[in-house]
């Protein structure tokens, strides 16, 4: 009985240890992207963050609109994202503070191999939608404000077409799942080239489209403003921010690799490429 008194005793006492050290731990609410979040790339560089700190970093993995939005609203403590002009309006507007670039990647257009519009050897990505659209080739948009719905819709402004009819399907989810619906109706579709080798194993489309300047995608990181929202967490965001932009985290992105091949390219030293 002594000894089942004390194994009882025992496991309360460990339990207790890991609640309240569970509860020492500092939270920071971190809303970013799917592509981000779905690559594995935030697993890879947090861990010493969060040691360092004794925090831990709450993902909430959305598009860059619904990201954005959270900021606004000061759901969170801080966003990575991926849209210049949605940015630069978000530190304007008076909701983030003292946006840092953090890396870049590029779009590309995918598609079935028989490519029945016809881009495989177009260099233009605006041509290249047209095609899709005067085909009535179909199309599979995110649909959700994400940072790749933005680009997507810039490019239909330059093509000068509003997508729309039974060949324009929005599938209203993140990179990987719409590249997988992509995949099962054989269409065209726009993903960011770090989803695009993280899932390309699985998937039968081929790799139609890319290198056209329009294409660039760049990431920027900001702290929701704690002028706006008393309640953010702006110095752990902070020191969130000087990791992600320091030369032993860069160095970090730069090295994260699926299939030998280089996913993001950091760019907190200057190369902006936006």
């Amino acid at each position: 009985m002594t000894k089942l008194i004390t194994g009882v005793l025992a496991a309360i006492f460990a339990i207790l240890t890991m609640v309240l050290s569970l509860q020492a731990e500092e939270i920071l609410r971190l809303a970013t992207t799917t592509s981000t979040y779905e690559t594995g790339l935030l697993d890879h560089i947090l861990p010493p963050f969060e040691k360092k700190h004794d925090a831990k970093v709450h993902i909430i993995s959305v598009g860059t609109g619904k990201a954005i939005k959270l900021g606004e609203n000061g759901d969170v403590d801080i966003i990575l994202v991926h849209a210049r002009k949605a940015e630069d309006k978000f530190v304007e507007d008076g909701f983030g503070v003292n946006r840092r670039d953090v890396m870049y990647n590029d779009f590309i257009i995918l598609g079935p191999k028989a490519d029945p519009a016809g881009i495989r050897k177009t260099a233009n990505a605006a041509k290249a939608l047209r095609k899709i659209q005067t085909s009535s080739s179909t199309f599979i948009s995110r649909g959700d404000d994400s940072g790749t719905h933005k680009k997507e819709k810039h490019i239909w402004n330059l093509a000068k077409v509003e997508p729309k009819g039974k060949w324009y399907l929005e599938s209203g989810q993140g990179m990987s799942a719409t590249l997988r619906m992509s995949d099962e109706k054989n269409a065209y579709v726009m993903v960011d080239r770090a989803t695009y080798i993280f899932n390309k194993k699985t998937i039968r489309l081929d790799l139609l489209l890319e290198r056209d300047p329009v294409l660039m995608n760049p990431y920027g990181i900001i702290a929701v403003s704690p002028y706006l929202h008393k309640h953010a967490k702006y110095d752990l965001s902070m020191s969130l921010i000087g990791w992600i932009t320091s030369p032993e985290c860069q160095k970090m992105i730069g090295k994260y690799k699926k299939l030998g091949q280089q996913l993001y390219h950091p760019s907190a030293s200057g190369d902006k490429r936006d």
